[in-house]
């Protein structure tokens, strides 16, 4: 793919964060979602490629904007087709409280790359560059830190562990304290969370536990681009969440089925961008410095060249005609 799609998705993300900042601590995170994704929808528009949603909003009947099978660009039959994993806003809440870590994110690879995951959970466990290997999904809890901390030269008792907040985690807490780990609580923020496994400097080693399953896809496209190392196993908890599997041709073994990185994330050509909405562990917030300017802070990343670039941007609203119309809608962003 060409590389120069790097620049093309970072700024579909910057625009649904440019889209959604107006929310921030308003109590709305149903009008932020929207926002975000009306904005990166018509940011999409000027890419050129031939792409279809496969981790997106939810089917066509459930939302109007980057539905799953969606077709998005701009490119012609000359133009490589992709699968293309959207989360416009990941961390609704987060947003709507004014909380840190909301960002919005794609992931892009060649079509039939990346997992159509059901819109299910999935137990995940994830790791940085230096604990590639080490991990295994069905093994006890204590052999997996054993082996992490050996690789990255640490005591389990050096180890943090990052977890999300929730009563279903309560018996993988109890183990990880009663090992001696530390812990790093999260509320929401499903791929901000993975992705700092791969990051040194947010002191996290290793996650653990259960979350959304297309939130798992988009995760592992970062994480593979970084050189990490992620396993998952699909994990519905009702019998509806169940029947989405079977809906997608799934059988029992294929949900019981351990999901190795290339499963979630196939081949060398993937693209990740995140753009962060709200202050957070890995990329700063978006800054309103006056009616008309508005700075943000994003991170892309390419799997054939495992290039990470960092982007800082101050953006011109009145520069740019799909602002212009989101402003028109949601009034001053």
């Amino acid at each position: 793919m060409d590389r120069n799609l790097a620049m093309e998705i970072v700024r579909v993300t910057e625009t649904a964060a440019l889209a959604s900042i107006r929310f921030m601590g308003k109590g709305d995170k149903n009008g932020a979602d929207g926002a975000a994704v009306e904005g990166m929808r018509k940011a999409f528009s000027s890419v050129k490629v031939r792409g279809e949603v496969v981790i997106g909003e939810g089917e066509l009947d459930e939302a109007p904007m980057l539905y799953i099978g969606e077709k998005v660009g701009c490119g012609t039959d000359s133009d490589m087709e992709v699968d293309i994993a959207v989360d416009p806003l990941d961390g609704t809440s987060l947003i709507a409280k004014g909380l840190p870590n909301a960002i919005a994110v794609i992931a892009m690879a060649k079509k039939g790359c990346l997992l159509h995951a059901p819109d299910t959970y999935m137990k995940k466990l994830i790791v940085g560059p230096k604990a590639k290997g080490c991990i295994d999904i069905n093994d006890s809890i204590q052999n997996n830190l054993a082996r992490v901390a050996k690789a990255l030269n640490k005591e389990i008792s050096d180890l943090t562990v990052i977890i999300q907040d929730r009563e279903r985690h309560e018996e993988i807490v109890s183990e990880i304290r009663r090992l001696g780990a530390r812990i790093k609580m999260f509320g929401e923020g499903d791929v901000a969370a993975g992705i700092a496994t791969c990051f040194e400097d947010t002191g996290v080693d290793i996650l653990m536990g259960i979350g959304g399953a297309p939130e798992g896809v988009i995760t592992a496209a970062a994480v593979k681009c970084m050189g990490g190392d992620m396993q998952g196993v699909l994990h519905p908890m009702s019998d509806e969440e169940t029947t989405r599997c079977y809906e997608l041709g799934l059988k029992d073994d294929d949900i019981k089925k351990v999901l190795t990185l290339d499963d979630l994330a196939k081949g060398d050509e993937l693209f990740f961008a995140a753009t962060g909405i709200t202050e957070g562990d890995l990329l700063k917030g978006a800054v309103c410095y006056d009616k008309n300017r508005i700075q943000t802070h994003s991170v892309v990343m390419r799997s054939k060249t495992g290039t990470i670039r960092f982007v800082e941007a101050v953006h011109r609203l009145d520069k740019s005609k799909i602002i212009e119309e989101l402003m028109e809608k949601y009034g001053n962003i």
